[in-house]
C-alpha cells in the first residue's frame, strides 16, 4: 500500500440539468445508444479480479479477521461474523502480509507456539507486531474463506534466501528443513500456495528497502529463480510502479524487459480520491486508470517481442478509493453513495481489459479503506460492499466490447468523456447478458436506446441498481440499510430486438438481459 495518494489529471465537469428517475420505454428521444453483440469478445473475466487484500495495519488483521478472547471469535481467533459477512464477498483470491509492511516482516517470526513468538516494532505503519497471526494462520483462514492465498515476499529488507524458505515451508511435500518445521506446527499437508509478489510497490521512497529499476529487477530475477527452484509450479507477480509522480513508465519497462522469461504478472496500484467535492470530476478516474492499463498492456507487448513470448498480464493488486483516513486515524475510511459509484467504475475498467487485466485485489478487506467495518459488538457493511458482491456475479463470463454513444463532458486537455460508462458480459452457458451502466452525471438522467445484434432480448429484463438522493450518505453501525441495491423486473417494450431504457442521474444499474 502507498503511502502517497496518486493524482495525474485535472478534470472539468459540465453540470447536467434533469433531475433523476429511471424510465423503462419513456417517450423521450433516446440521448444514449448502446449496441451489444455476444460475437464481439474482449476475454474472460478472470475470477481473480475478484480478490482482496489483508495487510497488518490497523484493525485489518486484529480486532479484523482475527480477535481472540472475543465472544465473537471461534476458538481459533478468528471472527465469526466477518467471516460470515467475506464469505459473501465470496473472495477469490486474498493478497497479504502487505503492502508496505510486507518489505520489512521477517515471516519465521510469525510461526511456532504462538506464546514464543517476538513482538516487533512494525517499521511501515509505526506499530508493534504480535506475530500471532502469521503464515498458517492466514493459510488456514483463505482455507476457511476458500480464497486462493496470494504471499508478498519481502524483498525490501529480505534476502533471496528467506523468500525460497518461504515457499518451502508452504509447499514442500518431502521432508526438508522447513518442510518439517511446518508439520512441528501442525500441517502435514503442503499449502500449495501458486501465487507469490516478489515484494511491494520497492519504486517507491517510502518503502523500506527502496531499490532502482535495475538494482529491483535483477534482484527479484535471482529470487524468481531461487522460489521456483523449490517450487516450480508457482505463479510470480513483478513489483510494478505504484509512484506515478516518477517515471513510472521506465520502471515498468525496466522490471519488463529483466524479468519477461520469468514472471507471469506485474502489478499496479491505484487509489482514487474526491478532494474537490466534484462528482463528475471523481468518476473520470476511469480515464487515468484506463490509461495505466493502456501503456503497462503496450510494455507488455514490448518486453514479449522474440521467439516463445510468455504470457504476462495485469494484476492490480491494489485499488480502492482513499483520501480521508491516514495512519492517525488508522486508514478507517467511511464510504458513502458516491464510492459505491467510484467502485462499479473501477469494475468496468477492468472489465474492458479482460483480455490482460487478469488480477486484481480491492485494498483492503475490514476496518481498514475497507467494505466491512467491525468494533467489539458486531459489524456493518459500508455502500460499497454491495457492487463488489454484485459484480463478482459475472466472474467467468466473456467480456464483450460494446458500442456506446452517449452525452459527454470535458476533462481538461483530453478528449471528452461520455457520462454512461459501461461494460457487458455474456454467459454464453445460461445465455444472459449482464450490462453495467454508471451514469456519472450529478444530475442528469440519460434515455438510452439498447439494441442487440446477436440472439434475441427476452421480454423480461431484471434490474439491479444503486442509487440515492444524497450523494454523501453513509452506513454506520447499527444503520447499515439505507444506501442498499434496488432489485426489480421489468418488461420493457422491445421492438427490433431493442428497447428504451433510462439511466438516472448518478445511478449504477445492471441489467440482466436474457436471450431467447
Amino acid at each position: 500500500m502507498s503511502n502517497l495518494i496518486t493524482r495525474t489529471l485535472g478534470l472539468i465537469a459540465v453540470v447536467g440539468l434533469l433531475n433523476p428517475g429511471a424510465h423503462i420505454g419513456n417517450s423521450q428521444t433516446p440521448q444514449a445508444r448502446i449496441k451489444l453483440d455476444v460475437d464481439r469478445t474482449i476475454g474472460e473475466v478472470d475470477r481473480r479480479l475478484f480478490g482482496n487484500f489483508a495487510e497488518h495495519l490497523g484493525r485489518m488483521i486484529y480486532g479484523g479477521v482475527y480477535e481472540e478472547g472475543s465472544p465473537l471469535s471461534d476458538k481459533d481467533g478468528y471472527r465469526k461474523d466477518v467471516m460470515e459477512a467475506v464469505r459473501k464477498l465470496n473472495v477469490s483470491i486474498l493478497r497479504w502480509p502487505g503492502g508496505n509492511f510486507a518489505s520489512g516482516y521477517n515471516w519465521k517470526d510469525g510461526i511456532g507456539p504462538k506464546d514464543q513468538r517476538p513482538v516487533r516494532a512494525e517499521l511501515a505503519w509505526n506499530a508493534l507486531e504480535s506475530n500471532r497471526f502469521g503464515t498458517d494462520e492466514f493459510l488456514r483462514y483463505c482455507e476457511l474463506i476458500q480464497a486462493e492465498p496470494y504471499i508478498c515476499v519481502n524483498l525490501g529488507l529480505g534476502t533471496i534466501d528467506d523468500a525460497r524458505h518461504w515457499v518451502e515451508y508452504c509447499n514442500e511435500s518431502r521432508h526438508t528443513y522447513w518442510a518439517d518445521q511446518r508439520r512441528k506446527n501442525g500441517r502435514e499437508e503442503p499449502y500449495k500456495v501458486t501465487y507469490w509478489a516478489l515484494g511491494n510497490e520497492i519504486d517507491g521512497p517510502w518503502q523500506l528497502g527502496h531499490k532502482s529499476a535495475d538494482e529491483y529487477a535483477r534482484f527479484a530475477l535471482e529470487a524468481a529463480k531461487a522460489m521456483r527452484a523449490v517450487d516450480r509450479g508457482v505463479k510470480l507477480v513483478a513489483s510494478g510502479s505504484s509512484n506515478y509522480g516518477a517515471d513510472w513508465v521506465g520502471w515498468n519497462r525496466t522490471v519488463l524487459n529483466t524479468l519477461r522469461n520469468t514472471i507471469d504478472f506485474i502489478a499496479i496500484h491505484t487509489y482514487i480520491s474526491n478532494r474537490e467535492n466534484d462528482l463528475e470530476r471523481f468518476l473520470a478516474w476511469s480515464q487515468t486508470i484506463e490509461n495505466y492499463i493502456d501503456v503497462t498492456a503496450g510494455l507488455i507487448k514490448q518486453a514479449q517481442t522474440g521467439p516463445n513470448p510468455r504470457p504476462i498480464y495485469i494484476a492490480y493488486d491494489e485499488w480502492n478509493v482513499w483520501y480521508r483516513a491516514f495512519e492517525r486515524e488508522r486508514l478507517e475510511e467511511v464510504y458513502n453513495f458516491e464510492d459505491a459509484l467510484a467502485t462499479g467504475m473501477i469494475f468496468n475498467c477492468f472489465f474492458r481489459h479482460a483480455n490482460v487485466v487478469k488480477m486484481a485485489n480491492l485494498a483492503q478487506m475490514v476496518n481498514v479503506i475497507a467494505p466491512i467495518m467491525t468494533n467489539k459488538e458486531g459489524l456493518f457493511l459500508q455502500p460499497t460492499f454491495f457492487p463488489i458482491v454484485e459484480y463478482g456475479k459475472q466472474r467467468g463470463n466473456t467480456a464483450l466490447d460494446v458500442w456506446v454513444s452517449a452525452p459527454s463532458y470535458n476533462i481538461a486537455n483530453r478528449p471528452p468523456l461520455r457520462y454512461l460508462d459501461v461494460s457487458a458480459t455474456y454467459n454464453p452457458r445460461d445465455r444472459v447478458i449482464y450490462l453495467n451502466v454508471l451514469n456519472r452525471s450529478k444530475d442528469k438522467d440519460v434515455s438510452t436506446r439498447i439494441e442487440n445484434q446477436e440472439g434475441e432480448i427476452g421480454n423480461h429484463v431484471a434490474v439491479w441498481e444503486m442509487n440515492h438522493a444524497d450523494l454523501k450518505a453513509t452506513h454506520a453501525f447499527g444503520d447499515d440499510k439505507k444506501v442498499r441495491p434496488v432489485e426489480r423486473e421489468v418488461m420493457p417494450s422491445v421492438k427490433n430486438n431493442e428497447f428504451v431504457y433510462t439511466f438516472p442521474a448518478h445511478s449504477l444499474t445492471i441489467l440482466r438481459l436474457g436471450l431467447k
